[in-house]
């Protein structure tokens, strides 16, 4: 039996060939015998490009439909599909070039000089809305392809880590990793043949190319192709969507978008967040603007979807829900022992779902798998008390500890966030020469309120432990975040942490 990813694809198209599949903002309407087409044309120029079976291909492109067709393509020449966010730059991209030593490298035609003078002996293509390189020599190939007969072992996908503790690490994802998430998410949430979803996320990322996309192809729903997120455009677009998902700060945008009401969202069924925290605050806001109620679940690059607040049943704002049908998730103390409930600890994931590994680290990757072979998240989380879903109150790496004592960052965020005049915050660790770490705060605040680091500080003593309060109070006009609206806490701790006294 073939297990290659795309052959679960292959019937959705073959079911229904003539259907719309891509309903491209601004742009054409891409039907499934037209996507399927494609993708066999630029296999055919891949192949023909020297990859072989197993071999990398290197993606950095603008986000337009013609790269759905790039990474089917891959799929079904049975390559490894490597995307690159399109803001690396040259170091970044030069570590990941030669560290997967790609077979071919495609990227957009303006960075065409930059990344052939880093390619080595990788071929390097163009791509853009128009076709470029790799859609000229594609165009005269056959539109038939033979799919790869992949085992569910076999590498589908490599996605780099985010880097901010160290060098980047390469997650190996496999068919089986991709598929079992997929299926598990179509009957998770619902997804049918008469959905449609509404794309406006990157696609070089787990959430916009693994989770929306998946979702969309193994049901056979439409895809609303949005090029970037623009809450006007989103908002015009909802009426004709079913399912939209995206990160918190997709949906704080949308509140402050006067076309989003209650009316543009009449046919959606489904809002999905993550990638990122999303605050309480927007939750209910959300909900009283909407009716809806944000479906919160979680997920790694490592893991894909591994917890999701239930579609049917009550949702939980702060919290992302219960194991994902064959996902096995425990909390554990540092002995290895479980957590009782409300006890936080180390969040540790085992499933089908979870990684081969990290690309030519075999000692990272033994360190980060315990002996019954569960995965190490680095998360750290408690099943709630009241409801039993899984919350997480932030990165093992993010945890501070002062004079030995262990603060974690959320617990302080959420009362910060909670006070009057406060847009949102952020807890760091900062060197102290007495107590190893200081905790410090970073606070935003809304235009016209008038706060201080001795308010903040005087109204957290009377609520918290004194070793929880921060020594500092420090304001910004916004947080720092990547491209997924995580806040890039590394930055932040760069930025604050006492300087060094000139000697």
């Amino acid at each position: 039996m073939n297990a290659n990813l795309y052959t679960l694809f292959e019937r959705t198209f073959a079911a229904a060939p003539e259907e719309a599949c891509l309903l491209v903002r601004n742009g054409p309407v891409v039907h499934r015998d037209e996507l399927a087409a494609l993708s066999a044309q630029i296999a055919h120029a891949l192949v023909g490009a020297g990859c072989r079976r197993g071999d990398r291909v290197a993606v950095q492109v603008d986000k337009h439909w013609q790269v759905v067709a790039l990474y089917l393509a891959c799929l079904r020449a049975g390559l490894v599909y490597l995307p690159l966010n399109s803001g690396y730059q040259k170091a970044e991209l030069a570590y990941f070039f030669g560290d997967a030593q790609p077979r071919v490298i495609v990227c957009g035609p303006d960075r065409l000089g930059m990344i052939a003078a880093l390619a080595g002996d990788a071929t390097v293509l163009t791509l853009d809305a128009n076709g470029g390189e790799l859609g000229d020599r594609a165009r005269g190939e056959p539109t038939v392809f033979e799919t790869a007969t992949c085992g569910p072992d076999e590498l589908a996908a490599i996605l780099y880590t985010s880097g901010t503790t160290g060098r980047s690490k390469g997650a190996m994802l496999t068919h089986r990793n991709l598929a079992s998430n997929a299926a598990v998410l179509v009957e998770s949430w619902a997804f049918t043949r008469g959905d449609v979803l509404l794309h406006a996320l990157p696609v070089y990322h787990v959430h916009g190319l693994f989770v929306a996309l998946h979702c969309a192809l193994l049901s056979g729903a439409r895809i609303l192709w949005q090029p970037k997120f623009e809450p006007g455009a989103v908002a015009d677009a909802l009426p004709h969507a079913t399912v939209m998902m995206g990160v918190p700060t997709f949906y704080t945008r949308l509140l402050a978008e006067p076309a989003f009401t209650r009316e543009s969202c009449r046919n959606i069924r489904l809002f999905v967040s993550g990638s990122a925290p999303l605050l309480p605050e927007t939750f209910d806001a959300f909900r009283a603007h909407t009716g809806h109620t944000i479906l919160e679940r979680y997920g790694m690059t490592e893991t894909g979807m591994n917890t999701s607040n239930p579609y049917d049943g009550e949702r939980v704002a702060g919290t992302v829900g219960v194991p994902l049908r064959g996902v096995d998730v425990r909390i554990v103390d540092g002995q290895g022992a479980g957590c009782a409930p409300g006890v936080v600890g180390a969040v540790e994931v085992k499933g089908p779902n979870v990684f081969s590994g990290y690309w030519r680290m075999p000692e990272r990757t033994r360190d980060e798998f315990t002996a019954d072979g569960y995965f190490r998240t680095g998360d750290l989380g408690c099943w709630a008390e009241r409801c039993g879903y899984l919350r997480l109150v932030g990165r093992a790496k993010d945890m501070v500890i002062t004079g030995g004592l262990n603060v974690y960052p959320l617990e302080i965020e959420e009362r910060i966030d909670a006070m009057p005049g406060v847009v949102e915050s952020a807890v760091i660790g900062v060197p102290d020469a007495d107590f190893g770490e200081a905790v410090a705060a970073v606070v935003v605040a809304q235009p016209g309120h008038t706060l201080s680091e001795r308010g903040i500080i005087a109204a957290l003593k009377g609520e918290i432990a004194t070793f929880k309060v921060p020594k500092r109070v420090h304001f910004c006009d916004e947080l720092p975040r990547n491209a997924m609206g995580k806040v890039q806490k590394n930055l932040l701790r760069e930025r604050y942490s006492p300087k060094p006294a000139n000697r």
